[in-house]
């Protein structure tokens, strides 16, 4: 028998191979697996980052889970929704970045890959201003942007006290920041580990549990004017009829405002529907990613990142972000 040497693969063919985050059923983080698979080339108006590091949310889990399953391809299918890195390829038509820029933004998910790989596609990004950390930046577009479009969709003005509920989760905090920035006073319920954080960013804080409204209607020395429901609950966008198996904080925030279309939550859309309050889905819209980039960049807008892992402990990573004590982003690094 004649033994055949195996060719080692040369450059061009490393370089056309990644490793990437895929399922290919829906189901928990038990379904995710680490493949070397091919590098995804742009399309027109896209380019591909070499990235650099990959925030993980909620949202992740739940489309694995087979949110949207009904409007997106079948698996096999990428996860992992924002990322950050360097310019690696541009499509055509692209003309406002150039290889080697560094950027942030959404990553595409209804492909094979997604922003947990080694390379990623991306339709939609910002310029990363300088001192910004790759995964500063990663943690920042979900987060960011649903705090923002909740404070617009609530109304909230400055000079008003704002009651931001769930302030340790990401998005609770960017709502924090944004609003201290407007010049929006602003009280916040958050767990013991964030709440020296929230304190520094110029909150007044206290605890969760028995007495918070007692405790907070003190702090405000009246009536709160308006009530963000900031907690990452288990609900569904596609399942608005599955109720929190927390139970519902929402009554709490009416009494607290006197009115439900002054409170807004972000997550809890079955109890928003039969109390009235306001909602705001979790869409992804990124229309502000320039303006988050900008104050990222001058230290306005950050959130704490808890951990980050290596793409072959993103279910360690999952485990941990589905204790409901995550302790502030987790990111995954290539």
């Amino acid at each position: 028998m004649i033994n055949k040497a195996v060719r080692a693969p040369d450059a061009t063919e490393r370089r056309h191979r990644m490793r990437a985050v895929q399922f290919d059923r829906f189901g928990p983080p038990d379904v995710l697996v680490l493949r070397d698979v091919t590098t995804p080339d742009p399309g027109v108006g896209q380019i591909r980052i070499a990235v650099r590091a990959c925030g993980l949310n909620p949202a992740d889990w739940a489309i694995v889970d087979g949110l949207f399953a009904d409007q997106l391809p079948p698996p096999p299918r990428g996860v992992g929704l924002e990322v950050s890195g360097v310019v690696d390829a541009v499509g055509r038509g692209v003309t406002d970045v150039e290889v080697g820029d560094r950027v942030f933004g959404p990553a595409p998910y209804d492909g094979p890959t997604a922003g947990a790989a080694e390379y990623a596609l991306m339709t939609t990004w910002a310029r990363l201003p300088d001192g910004v950390t790759d995964e500063q930046a990663a943690a920042l577009p979900m987060a960011a942007d649903t705090a923002w479009h909740a404070l617009d969709d609530l109304g909230v003005r400055p000079g008003e006290l704002l009651l931001v509920h769930g302030a340790g989760s990401s998005v609770g905090e960017a709502a924090v920041r944004l609003a201290v920035h407007r010049g929006v006073r602003v009280i916040a319920t958050s767990g013991s580990a964030k709440a020296a954080t929230l304190r520094q960013a110029g909150a007044t804080v206290t605890g969760y549990g028995d007495g918070m409204g007692e405790r907070v209607t003190t702090l405000a020395a009246g009536r709160i004017d308006r009530a963000l429901d900031a907690t990452p609950i288990a609900g569904r966008a596609d399942r608005p009829g599955q109720a929190s198996p927390s139970g519902s904080a929402l009554p709490a925030l009416i009494d607290l405002t006197g009115d439900p279309d002054r409170v807004l939550t972000i997550s809890d859309f079955a109890a928003a529907a039969e109390l009235g309050t306001r909602s705001t889905y979790i869409d992804m819209r990124y229309d502000l990613l320039d303006e988050i980039a900008r104050l990222a960049g001058s230290g306005v807008l950050t959130v704490t990142i808890a951990r980050t892992f290596t793409l072959d402990a993103v279910r360690e990573a999952a485990d941990l972000s589905y204790s409901g004590r995550p302790g502030g982003k987790l990111v995954l690094l290539p």
